[in-house]
């Protein structure tokens, strides 16, 4: 198989980037009009955002507890993501590990050139070599398609209206009301941009799920193994701890399957449905065996 540009991740960022766009300018206008000069607020948050999207292996790696490894602590690991990497026309990316119960496995890092693979040890020892491979090959399509730099850009000002919402509600009580209602009304505008925002940003999150899988069918040319690596993944994650999945449910945008457990689980999914992503690779198999 190919590699093709995936015009329909591309339209649904452009759509999602526009609405965006629109959205936050109308946001920001009205910010303006309550309260004036807001420019060096957003200066200050997008200078955090910025150092944020920089740093953003680092930090996704020490959330998890994961470290980097040699080629000498695990061989095989690098093997098949240097191999994978030269199919995906890749630069081969940094390897972690991440000591884990939880099987699953993620990619970060601002670009092609700065990125790192990480996968736990539950799921090194839950997945034969093939599947392994479809994953790790899932998480490369991830770094082709730039979706690391993607959501961390389109969340920005999402960030920004929760901030408004969560420390404009804290500090918003006594006073005289008459001088409270500008910070009302920048709460009421930054809770409907952020709403709006959030379901923007979770329906491009599936969508790109999607694309990620079609990327690892393409990189490896077996849609079944990455099928069986999910369908293990998904049976497994009964059976692991809850205070393991609570620990690692913030980084649910990145992960091979979502934990669905704990708030974020519950209030939006940024995964679709196993079972449909299943049945879309069973469908890709279908259509290389008829080819």
């Amino acid at each position: 198989m190919q590699w093709q540009t995936d015009w329909g991740l591309r339209g649904r960022m452009a759509l999602t980037g526009f609405l965006l766009f629109a959205l936050y300018i109308v946001f920001a206008g009205l910010l303006v009009a309550y309260f004036g000069n807001v420019i060096p607020m957003l200066i200050m948050l997008g200078g955090f955002s910025l150092l944020q999207y920089y740093f953003s292996d680092t930090l996704a790696l020490k959330s998890m507890g994961a470290h980097e490894v040699s080629e000498d602590e695990q061989p095989a690991l690098h093997d098949m993501v240097t191999r994978l990497s030269r199919q995906a026309d890749l630069p081969k990316p940094k390897v972690a590990v991440a000591d884990s119960r939880v099987p699953n496995a993620f990619a970060t890092g601002r670009n092609q050139k700065n990125a790192t693979v990480c996968v736990t040890t539950g799921i090194m020892n839950t997945l034969d070599r093939e599947e392994l491979e479809g994953v790790l090959a899932h998480e490369l399509a991830h770094i082709k398609n730039r979706d690391v730099m993607v959501m961390t850009i389109a969340s920005f000002l999402s960030t920004i209206a929760f901030i408004i919402v969560r420390w404009g509600w804290l500090f918003s009580g006594g006073g005289d009301s008459r001088n409270q209602a500008p910070i009302w009304v920048a709460i009421l505008v930054s809770l409907v941009v952020w709403a709006i925002s959030f379901l923007l940003i979770r329906a491009l999150s599936r969508y790109r799920e999607y694309s990620a899988d079609r990327g690892a069918a393409t990189i490896t040319g077996k849609p079944s193994a990455l099928a069986s690596a999910l369908m293990k993944i998904s049976g497994r994650m009964d059976s692991v701890p809850k205070e393991d999945l609570r620990e690692q449910a913030e980084m649910n945008a990145f992960f091979i399957i979502p934990i669905r457990s704990g708030f974020i689980g519950r209030i939006a999914s940024t995964h679709p449905p196993t079972e449909r992503r299943i049945e879309k690779l069973r469908d890709l198999e279908r259509e290389l065996e008829t080819a």
